[in-house]
């Protein structure tokens, strides 16, 4: 089976551009992410999808695969699904944001495995615990309620399940942290990038109510540890140290 993992990378950030091509490590921050794709043992083709030829010529300076996809996109999911469309043999697609260089390769090789496990679902995706009360509270930090099948109820920037009795506890609520990691069918992935903003998308700015306002199950898995996305200079400051510390 073809899985393809498609890592959108775009030069204009509004709080680090051009973050895919900082190097304090001595190698662009995009390479890191591609490596730690590689790590999967899922993944059977890493392309590298961005709208900006200098991460085009980095990716291939390290011997990634990259393509230029249109700049207009308005979701990285968008610029995912183009890649896809040009690679018709491609049966899973994985979507990693592109400022995941600590990505596990278990985590990756979780989200393709709940699609190969039930086959009537065309989208997952990851999750891990809520254990601090300022992640749940922080409108930054997408939460996410599921089922007892483990399948998406909601996502919501606000704290969900609310605790109406009390305040929030760590060893009793539901409460789970949506991780920006996605595997869909190639058709459905497809069909969904051509269906209009949702009602609830357009109020939470989440990509992923307009699956569940148009019927579609999501499953989700789950991890303990997250891995850190680089959003802002002292993300990559910490992400730095962390590199410098480890044993590699």
């Amino acid at each position: 089976m073809s899985i393809l993992g498609v890592i959108p990378a775009r030069f204009a950030s509004t709080r680090l551009p051009g973050k895919p091509l900082l190097s304090a490590t001595g190698k662009p921050l995009i390479q890191h992410v591609v490596d730690a794709a590689k790590r999967s043992t899922r993944l059977t083709r890493i392309i590298v999808a961005t709208d900006d030829e200098r991460i085009l010529d980095a990716v291939r300076r390290f011997g990634g695969e990259a393509v230029m996809t249109r700049a207009d996109h308005p979701s990285g999911t968008d610029r995912v699904a183009e890649v896809a469309a040009s690679i018709p043999d491609a049966e899973i697609i994985v979507n990693l944001q592109g400022d995941e260089p600590e990505v596990a390769g278990a985590t990756l090789d979780l989200v393709v495995s709940l699609l190969l496990d039930d086959p009537e679902v065309p989208m997952a995706t990851i999750a891990t615990p809520i254990r601090d009360a300022a992640v749940y509270n922080d409108p930054a930090c997408v939460k996410v309620v599921c089922s007892n099948r483990g399948r998406a109820l909601y996502f919501s920037r606000c704290p969900i399940p609310y605790v109406r009795d009390g305040g929030f506890d760590p060893t009793s609520t539901s409460a789970y942290l949506h991780l920006g990691l996605y595997a869909y069918r190639r058709d459905f992935l497809l069909g969904i990038a051509k269906l209009p903003p949702s009602p609830l998308e357009g109020l939470e700015k989440l990509e992923q109510l307009r699956v569940l306002e148009a019927g579609y199950p999501i499953a989700v898995g789950f991890v303990e540890d997250r891995s850190i996305g680089i959003d802002t200079p002292e993300d990559y400051r910490q992400f730095l140290e962390r590199w410098r510390a480890s044993p590699e």
